[in-house]
């Protein structure tokens, strides 16, 4: 029978370390910084957003390995969240103009078209948005995020959804790059 040394200080790591967050956003650099930069709709916020994200991260609470990614996400919500402060709204006020461009991201025409869509929601839609489609919280974390009850984030999801819908069948009408996959701005995970 195999001896085993009670006395061995060798464990298995189950803690992320600075080197593992420094490594998640290394890897997810782009969808990371897109996850920002649609939450804040600034580059520059985007930026800070996502260096905050990470000084939370090594400078944070223990976090189980396995955890690492979605902690690493979860910081940067958390604070774009304190940077804006994004509030219901009255949902008859014009939304803020957006043009397209190309956002930097490497992204196709339909993807930057769809980001330009995502960005011309309202702040408290379009972090809804993110957050409840892109991201796949409930609207129960929403709520608890955002400092909201459930029915504003069910109707800031569907407003946000609604506006989506209209703008893609905007743009398949008038011929401008499809953005009605959604999915060509989602985040790999």
């Amino acid at each position: 029978m195999p001896q085993t040394d009670s006395n061995s200080t060798a464990k298995p790591q189950i803690y992320a370390t600075i080197t593992d967050f420094a490594r998640v956003f290394r890897e997810d650099m782009g969808s990371l910084h897109l996850l920002s930069f649609l939450l804040t709709a600034d580059h520059e916020k985007a930026e800070e957003c996502f260096v905050s994200g990470l000084d939370d991260c090594v400078e944070g609470n223990k976090v189980f390995r396995e955890w690492t990614r979605s902690w690493a996400r979860r910081a940067i919500i958390q604070n774009a969240v304190r940077m804006l402060t994004p509030r219901r709204e009255n949902p008859t006020g014009a939304p803020p103009p957006v043009d397209p461009v190309d956002y930097g991201f490497g992204q196709t025409p339909e993807a930057s078209a769809a980001i330009t869509n995502v960005l011309k929601l309202r702040d408290f839609d379009r972090f809804v948005y993110v957050l409840s489609v892109l991201e796949r919280y409930s609207d129960q974390e929403c709520s608890a995020l955002l400092d909201c009850s459930r029915q504003d984030v069910r109707e800031a999801k569907t407003r946000g959804l609604q506006q989506l819908s209209e703008s893609a069948a905007k743009s398949i009408t008038t011929g401008s790059p499809a953005t009605n996959q959604l999915h060509l701005i989602s985040f790999s995970r």
